[in-house]
């Protein structure tokens, strides 16, 4: 029966690779190997391509219009001379071009970039040199020559930065089309949303029929510093009261488009289509940016290429008939920061599933609930790891001592556990029966061993998720060395503390009768830390942690239950 329990650790050890692999594919946006496809808005044809942004009107970032250093049409043959403002908050310096008044580019001052961290974490941005785009744009469609993302705005004079101020306020104009928009954005002290409203005037002679869209367009690269072990999703997320939080992929965007090309249909679209709540954004490792379009007014959401490797997610929301005169307001919030719960709930419902813990949510949100309680009394990530295990370890002390004491009794029997098998080496089915009738007599649960592993397995990926998901243990220190709690361990002292405490632990269990086994077994630990060189630093700290704590335990219990040596003649 032994046999029978190392068949079992490996078991385990092999189920809990292909969960860490199924929550790998889930968290790059592809479906679970353990369910089937999520059921899906009926696919739909999306709106009319007239009705979407097209380069004319709302559409193609890349073209032309869009682009550094190039022009668009204000009405008049004169090329429009386009500026870069730039709002300054304690938060974040955003810039704001005049073409279009779409926002290009926003650096958050209180986050260092995850690969070069003498630089600020940068979300919004172009670089031609590594193919990045991410850009915010809004605009009217409805009618030719509307104002939209690639027409010329004027600025309104004022301050650019807070100073003493609580808010500022940047105001930019354009009239064309027989329509004047005015996009006010107004950025407040100590929040990351950014409150966008549009005020849309018809000064011309004849009723008017705007639409509002508002669109977050991005490149289909990986982000810098994804690897195999540390891989993150970054891809258009929606969510609607109805229908809830979905993640989409660039890869499907850009499958979608190439069969309506081919095709020459509609873009068909597999998301909720319709609302009147929700949001719509850009999810990355650590952070996000959504547009909250005003709630309670209907919408149409799409998804679409740009052009080559640029997509975009949006909304566009009817405003009605204007006459002329009219006028006609809309206010929607940009989120762009990091992805802390706390934050996120305040902004709208929904938006706080962006953080995303994989398939063991349910365990990790209270763990990280604990740790977050923990963290305000010690104030540093690593030793709240720390104590967290502790805490995990008391929590399960009865059921991991059960199994100790398992094991420390089958270690006690393992001379007549080596006499069935020599008794029976030819015959496999008496050899465990007479196994049976032995543990049965001594009141051994041969299943005893692997609840300790059983338990700790899923609060072990669950942690892992916790770690993945977390901006607040993102670039946290410890002690020394460990600058970094969610990165792996620079001078690998972790990985190698690892292995010599899961050493200790393999030698405290009763050996295999079989030497393969026994030196699989040895090998074990080597393969775990070598594995552990690409893990989070504070995931490895917290199995070493455990390691320590799980040999004094066990030793303890063996030392109970040890075999008292015979006196001396």
């Amino acid at each position: 029966m032994d046999i029978n329990k190392r068949t079992i650790l490996w078991i385990v050890f092999a189920v809990s690779l292909v969960v860490l692999w199924n929550n790998w594919m889930v968290s790059t946006g592809q479906p679970s190997m353990f369910a089937p496809a999520p059921a899906q808005t009926a696919k739909a044809p999306e709106a009319k391509k007239s009705e979407l942004p097209t380069a004319a009107t709302a559409g193609a970032t890349a073209g032309a219009a869009a682009l550094p250093g190039a022009t668009a049409a204000t009405g008049a043959d004169a090329p429009f001379k386009s500026e870069r403002i730039t709002v300054t908050t304690d938060l974040f310096k955003v810039d704001i071009d005049t073409l279009g008044g779409t926002i290009r580019r926003l650096e958050l001052l209180n986050y260092k970039d995850g690969v070069d961290t003498h630089k600020n974490q940068v979300l919004f941005d172009i670089d031609s040199a590594t193919g990045k785009t991410y850009l915010g744009q809004t605009g009217l469609i409805g009618a030719p020559g509307l104002p939209n993302h690639t027409t010329g705005f004027v600025a309104k004079p004022g301050p650019r930065t807070l100073d003493g101020a609580n808010q500022v306020q940047l105001v930019l104009e354009s009239e064309q089309g027989g329509v004047k928009l005015t996009k006010t954005f107004t950025f407040k002290r100590g929040d990351y949303v950014i409150d966008v409203r549009h005020d849309v005037t018809n000064v011309g002679t004849a009723p008017v029929k705007p639409e509002l869209y508002m669109q977050l367009v991005h490149d289909g690269n990986k982000p810098a510093g994804d690897s195999f072990f540390n891989s993150s999703y970054t891809g258009p997320t929606l969510y609607t009261a109805a229908d809830k939080y979905h993640k989409l992929k660039f890869e499907t965007l850009e499958k979608d488009a190439e069969s309506a090309a081919k095709s020459g249909k509609d873009l068909i679209q597999e998301h909720p289509t319709k609302a009147d709540n929700g949001w719509v954004a850009i999810s990355q490792h650590f952070f996000v940016s959504a547009f909250v379009p005003q709630d309670k007014t209907p919408r149409t959401i799409f998804t679409k290429k740009v052009t080559t490797n640029q997509y975009a997610i949006g909304t566009i929301q009817p405003l009605g008939t204007l006459a002329p005169g009219a006028t006609v307001s809309n206010t929607a919030k940009l989120y762009s920061g990091p992805q802390e719960e706390k934050l996120l709930e305040k902004v709208t419902p929904g938006l706080e599933l962006v953080k995303d813990y994989g398939m063991l949510t349910v365990i990790a949100k209270p763990i990280f609930w604990v740790m977050v309680h923990i963290h305000q009394v010690l104030g540093n990530w690593g030793w709240t790891i720390i104590v967290f295990t502790i805490l995990i370890k008391l929590l399960f002390f009865p059921l991991s001592a059960a199994g100790y004491k398992s094991m420390a009794k089958v270690k006690l029997v393992t001379p007549k556990m080596q006499a069935i098998r020599e008794r029976y080496k030819g015959d496999p089915a008496k050899m465990n029966q007479a196994t049976m009738e032995l543990y049965k007599a001594e009141k051994i649960n041969p299943l005893g061993g692997c609840l300790p592993i059983l338990v700790q397995m899923p609060v072990f990926i669950a942690l892992y998720w916790v770690l993945q998901a977390s901006v607040e243990i993102r670039g946290a220190p410890w002690i020394g060395w460990i600058t970094n709690l969610a990165a792996p361990d620079p001078w690998f002292i972790l990985p190698v503390l690892y292995a010599i405490s899961m050493y200790i632990t393999t030698k405290l269990n009763p050996a295999p009768a079989d030497p393969m086994q026994a030196k699989i077994m040895l090998f074990m630990p080597l393969a775990f830390s070598v594995m552990f060189f690409f893990f989070p630093s504070g995931l490895v700290l917290y199995w070493v942690v455990n390691n320590v704590l799980s040999i004094g335990q066990q030793y303890v219990i063996t030392k109970k239950y040890a075999t008292p040596e015979p006196a001396k003649a």
